[in-house]
């Protein structure tokens, strides 16, 4: 259970993959992965996220087997040298089985389906929204409401969840999996809806695509996944302003410098 002794946390993304949108195959040497890891502890993360397979659009699913080769030693490791809590990112029952017995005590789960294997575990789950799946959620995702159709699914599988028994619960609207830019924009803006709701949310747009697309000066040109710090801090300081309560993101070094500047101003707008 996360003991939230300030406003927000900051969740750092480790992603041991060969294909992963913004930094595929640069961590995948476990070696990499735990000096990556130890490096954001040190920078300010609350949390690391470890995850073995890539859920950018258009992934291919990888197997279990490979999976868990994949995160198990980093976690194992990390768990051992790395001071902070460490989280699993995972859809897979076993991979989420084997995560937990080497120190994991969250389940990032994008599918929003693991919420009996968080309770057997007695470990936290992070329950997201995604259209579809990786391979299929951004073929033309279409929405009537999407601030109501996305806080309905997530308020229900928080329901069922607590109803089993998790007893740390968060929800991730699920910035870019199945939306299209102005989609992003609609949850960011209605945030305070989900917050509203009494569970923890937390919010990921780091380096993600409709950045590349709404900080491009020419519309054909997107911004490039290096040049999206400006966008995932600006998004990030947003989501937290509007209560939030943890951001995942890759740049944590950046992302701590900004979140100590917002809670200066929020300190001295509440002393005002």
């Amino acid at each position: 259970m996360i003991d939230i002794k300030k406003d927000f946390l900051i969740m750092g993304i480790l992603n041991v993959t060969p294909d992963s949108f913004s930094d595929g195959g640069r961590y995948f040497a476990v070696q990499d992965a735990v000096a990556r890891g130890i490096e954001m502890a040190a920078e300010g993360a609350d949390i690391i996220d470890v995850g073995g397979e890539s859920t950018r659009p258009g992934a291919t699913p990888v197997a279990v087997e490979e999976e868990i080769k994949r995160v198990i030693p980093v976690i194992e490791r990390l768990r051992q040298e790395c001071p902070v809590r460490i989280s699993v990112d995972t859809y897979k029952p076993d991979v989420a089985k084997a995560a937990v017995a080497v120190g994991a005590s969250l389940i990032n789960d994008v599918s929003a389906s693991l919420a009996k294997q968080a309770s057997e575990l007695g470990v936290g789950w992070i329950a997201m929204h995604m259209k579809a799946n990786p391979m299929e959620m951004q073929v033309d995702p279409t929405y009537g409401n999407v601030l109501e159709e996305v806080g309905e699914y997530l308020f229900s599988k928080a329901k069922q969840a607590k109803a089993l028994g998790v007893s740390e619960i968060w929800i991730d609207p699920g910035i870019g999996f199945g939306k299209r830019v102005e989609d992003n924009l609609d949850l960011l803006a209605g945030l305070t809806k989900l917050v509203e709701s009494n569970y923890p949310v937390i919010v990921g747009t780091s380096r993600k695509s409709f950045l590349g697309v709404l900080g491009a000066t020419d519309p054909t040109q997107p911004v490039s996944v290096e040049d999206r710090l400006p966008g995932s801090l600006a998004s990030a300081m947003w989501a937290l302003a509007l209560g939030a309560k943890m951001v995942r993101v890759h740049d944590v070094k950046e992302t701590v410098q900004a979140t100590g500047l917002l809670s200066l101003m929020t300190s001295e707008k509440e002393l005002a």
